[in-house]
This record gives C-alpha cells, sequence and structure tokens, in this order.
C-alpha cells in the first residue's frame, strides 16, 4: 500500500512539473519526446531502488541511482510546489476579478497573447529560481552537520555532574545516498568537541548490516570517558532491529532497550534510560516502547535523562517523572514546506522546549532522509552542557 501511495504521488507530481514545463515553454516534438521520458525515468527512480532493497538486493547501482532519484525528487517537488503556487494564485485572481463591474473587468483582463507571455514569463522564472534552490539545498545537506550548542539546567543535578557535556547524534541514515565519508565527517565532529557522553537516539541506518557495515564502522572509533549509548529509531525495525542491535553491541556501543544505566562520577550518579521507537511493537511486540519500565530500580529523587527517538515519548516521560527527554526522528522537516505536517504530526519539532515540567530536546537530524536537501533546516550534532538549576528563595 505504501508504494503504490508513494508511486502515485510521484506520478502526479512529476507529471504536474513535466506537463506546465511542456506547455508553457513549448518545446518541440523531438524536445518534448525526450523529456517526458526523462520524466517517466525521473519519476521511477525514487521508488525502483527501495523496492529492490525490500526484497533484498542491494548494490552500488542502485545507490547511485537513488542518488539520481532522489535528488531530482527534491527539484521535483520544489517545481511542483512553486507551480501549484503560481496557478492558485492565477485561478483566485481569475474568481475575484469575474466579480468586479464591467468596466473594470475590461480594464484588468488581459487579452490572450499577454496572458501567454506573463505565464511563460512565470514558468521560465521558477525554473530559474528552483535550479539554484535546489543546488544549495543540496550542498547544505551534503556538508555534514554542524555543532548545535545547548546549556540544560536541572534543578537536582548532582555537583559532580555540572557542566557535563553529552553530544546527541539522531536520524544519520547512512544507507543508499549517506555512506562511509559523511560518516567520517561525523566521526570527526565528535573527536573534535570531546564530549563526555555519546548518545545516538535512532534511525542510524536505512539497510542491511551486510551492506552497510563498512560505511558505519567510523563510528566504532567514537570515544567518549562516559560510553556511547544507542536506542532504536522507527528505521533500524525497517532494516531488521534485533541484528543491527547486535552490531551496535559489538562496536562498543550500550544499547538501552526500555532499560537504565547509572552514569557516576565521585559516587553522585545520574540515569540515563533508553526506550525503544514509539512504534516498535508494531513490528517486534517484544519491543514495546515503556519508560516507566526503563526506570526500573530507580529511587525518584535522581537527575533522570531518557533517550527516545519520537518525541512522541514525551507524554509518558513526563508520566514516569522524567527531566530531560533527548529526541530525534522530525529532522525539523528537513526543507519548507514540509515543517508544517512535520510539526503537525510530532508534539515538537525541535529545539528545547518545557512539557509540564519535563524537558525535550529535538536534534533536527545528523544526516536527512529521502532527496539530498535542506533548506532553512540545518543537519546538526547537539552538545549539551549539564548545569545545576539555582533556586530563589
Amino acid at each position: 500500500m505504501f508504494f503504490i501511495v508513494f508511486l502515485t504521488a510521484l506520478v502526479i507530481m512529476h507529471g504536474y512539473v513535466g506537463w506546465k514545463i511542456f506547455s508553457d515553454l513549448d518545446l518541440n516534438s523531438t524536445y518534448a519526446s525526450i523529456a517526458i521520458i526523462l520524466v517517466i525515468i525521473l519519476t521511477l527512480l525514487p521508488v525502483l531502488p527501495i523496492l529492490f532493497r525490500y526484497i533484498g538486493y542491494e548494490s552500488n547501482l542502485l545507490d547511485k541511482l537513488s542518488f539520481i532519484g532522489y535528488t531530482s525528487l527534491g527539484f521535483f517537488t520544489l517545481s511542483f510546489l512553486a507551480f501549484i503556487s503560481k496557478d492558485l494564485i492565477i485561478k483566485s485572481w481569475d474568481v475575484i476579478s469575474s466579480f468586479f463591474p464591467a468596466d473594470v473587468k475590461q480594464q484588468v483582463t488581459l487579452d490572450i497573447e499577454k496572458r501567454e507571455f506573463i505565464q511563460k514569463s512565470l514558468s521560465i522564472g521558477i525554473l530559474t529560481l528552483i535550479g539554484p534552490t535546489t543546488a544549495y539545498g543540496f550542498y547544505s545537506a551534503r556538508k555534514g552537520p554542524s555543532i548545535i550548542h545547548q546549556t540544560i539546567f536541572l534543578k537536582n543535578l548532582p555537583d559532580s555532574f555540572e557542566n557535563f557535556t553529552i553530544a546527541q547524534i539522531s536520524d544519520l541514515h547512512v544507507g543508499p545516498t549517506i555512506k562511509k565519508p559523511y560518516v567520517e565527517k561525523v566521526l570527526n565532529q565528535i573527536s573534535n568537541i570531546n564530549p563526555d557522553l555519546i548518545a545516538i537516539t535512532g534511525d542510524m541506518v536505512d539497510g542491511s548490516i551486510d551492506y552497510l557495515k563498512k560505511d558505519l564502522e567510523p563510528l566504532s572509533q567514537m570515544v567518549a570517558n562516559y560510553g556511547t549509548y544507542f536506542v532504536t529509531g522507527n528505521h533500524e525495525y525497517y532494516s531488521g532491529a534485533e541484528r543491527w542491535l547486535e552490531e551496535t553491541n559489538r562496536m562498543g556501543f550500550t544499547n538501552l532497550v526500555n532499560e537504565n544505566n547509572l552514569i557516576t562520577i565521585n559516587n553522585q550518579n545520574i540515569v540515563l534510560a533508553g526506550v525503544t521507537d514509539y512504534r516498535a511493537h508494531q513490528i517486534i511486540p517484544s519491543h514495546k516502547s515503556n519508560p516507566k519500565s526503563a526506570l526500573n530500580g530507580i529511587k525518584s529523587e535522581k537527575v533522570k535523562i531518557l533517550l527516545a527517538h519520537q518525541p512522541s515519548s514525551i507524554f509518558k516521560a513526563n508520566e514516569a517523572g522524567y527531566d530531560l527527554q533527548i529526541s530525534g526522528h522530525t529532522h525539523g522537516g528537513q526543507f519548507w514546506p514540509f515543517t508544517y505536517p512535520t510539526k503537525k504530526a510530532n508534539p515538537y519539532l525541535s529545539g528545547l522546549h518545557n512539557h509540564n515540567g519535563t524537558q525535550i530536546y529535538v536534534n533536527s537530524g545528523t544526516g536527512y532522509w529521502g532527496p539530498p536537501l535542506r533548506l532553512g533546516v540545518p543537519a546538526e550534532i547537539t552538545l549539551f552542557k549539564l548545569k545545576k538549576k539555582l533556586t530563589t528563595t
């Protein structure tokens, strides 16, 4: 069903953009035929590699096709939105002008020749604008993440944890278009900031262990005095979560599967807990996410930090009494206008928020998913610094 819906959306979007280009730019029959064939190929490129990977076939050729397909998908998505907006404005003007008095209507109505000229000029203008915009979005996505510094104030933070640092990686999506060179950039940035602890909040991969193991290997070289911790995201469950948990364990990560670990400095400690993905039970019933059970054996007065891939875990986390939830999943919307539906689908889109006394930070993604495109939403590695919240008397 997913593939049917996805392919239908691609056909509508690519077909509409192609039709607008052909009709407004008056391509001759030869160029029009070439363009139609190209549009058909570009329509299929994003979905065919997914189908092949679904049946277990992965290869460098498929990755190259995915890269071309996803890049063109970014261009067609932006073009589709621009052409739709243009047509809606024109249609709205036609409706509004129909209510004008006859003499006014005659003055504001353009003859057919002028109207066609404006239509073609707008189409050329849209394509001229979308090309560089796509190129900039491609550069923003591929250049790697920025370091976002975020101070977290916690009321009962032990003195030994003042200025304790946690680096968060989320939604790296190593797979068809994110490979070892990008992962090495992430490793270098983590090494440069030298955090006390590293937290990976899911969606690290998009594919099988056998195919992606070498691309992911640089992350096994990450070093933090108090360890690297990992929780699953929804994409791990599309790629064989149990085998990936075995692999992350081999890489030296501590997997938190609805469980916790005490981080201790000078006999003082805080609780770091982690849950499986919010919808993990739909694929592996025994992996049902449970923030409350992740605190088994923990006294209520301790500072409690939860690693949870999806922001939607915040409701149960708040009920369980966590002080801070660190999440990802949303990619911050990745590029406009998908910030709006993404915000609608999640309780929080990005950044730091206070949810009824539980703080939640949502990372905008260390990599990207789908089109290699980021506009106004840069990729990030978040570096948290813990500080004790001073109480006023």
